[in-house]
């Protein structure tokens, strides 16, 4: 699968595109600190995980708290997750592995 990113900085950039691995929450929960893509109200976003809730529930945040999309925590029931970014293709000159 792949995404087109949104500003996450300083990890992701506006226009950076991903690779994310569908299965990668199959098997295990995502640890605090990773990345994941959810589905949200518009869409996919890539967030990450900052704790979890008493139901199971996962607590993600963006790694640009100043910026205004990425002030406020979004509880993402653990169904939402489509899966781990693990790789930027473009562009061109941030080409590599992300976490």
């Amino acid at each position: 699968m792949a995404v087109r990113g949104h500003s996450m900085g300083p990890t992701l950039s506006e226009g950076d595109w991903l690779l994310v691995d569908p299965a990668a929450y199959r098997s295990r929960e995502p640890a605090i600190g990773e990345l994941v893509v959810a589905e949200g109200d518009a869409g996919l976003v890539v967030k990450r995980v900052a704790g979890s809730t008493p139901d199971g529930a996962l607590l993600l945040s963006g790694d640009a708290p100043s910026d205004a999309a990425h002030r406020h925590d979004l509880v993402a029931p653990r169904k939402t997750l489509a899966g781990r970014p693990w790789f930027r293709y473009w562009p061109p000159g941030r080409v590599g592995r992300i976490g």
